[in-house]
């Protein structure tokens, strides 16, 4: 049987595109380097992306043990809308050195919630199609080239 090894990065940034930390979750005590950047252990779950309830928006969840620091990281990653970019990574067995990065996501720290066992952190898509926040662009000559000067556009 062989094994598979798994390895998810979490880089989080403030709305700025500051760096606020980076963590990873399968070597204990150990730094692993992906990217060309230092990710220190940290104990947590990612739970990928599922279609919420009604449909209309992805979601997904980072499960951490409750403790004062995880649930500080937590409640500031909610209350400041923290962007949360995952790389999940198959991983060499033997020497723990990515082999492939399966998959990127990018998600913004929505809500929380929590017990005496866990904080687990509600991760949303970055465009919400309930609250409409789009990111605003206007489509100029400039950037998609000649533009259509009637409404009604046609396949011929």
């Amino acid at each position: 049987m062989a094994v598979v090894a798994l390895t998810n990065f979490i880089e989080v940034t403030n709305a700025a595109g500051g760096l606020e930390f980076r963590f990873q979750n399968s070597k204990p005590g150990e730094v692993i380097t992906h990217n060309g950047e230092d990710f220190p252990y940290l104990s947590f779950i990612y739970q990928g992306a599922a279609k919420n309830r009604t449909g209309d928006n992805l979601e997904s969840n980072l499960v951490l043990s409750s403790n004062a620091i995880s649930t500080g990281y937590a409640v500031e990653a909610v209350r400041n809308r923290w962007n949360v970019k995952v790389d999940s990574c198959s991983m060499h067995p033997e020497t723990f050195v990515v082999a492939k990065t399966l998959t990127t996501e990018y998600w913004i720290a929505a809500s929380l919630s929590y017990d005496v066992e866990t904080v687990e952190i509600l991760l949303s898509s970055s465009i919400d199609a309930v609250g409409v926040s789009a990111p605003t662009r206007v489509l100029t000559v400039e950037l998609v080239g000649a533009l259509p000067v009637v409404g009604s556009v046609q396949n011929r």
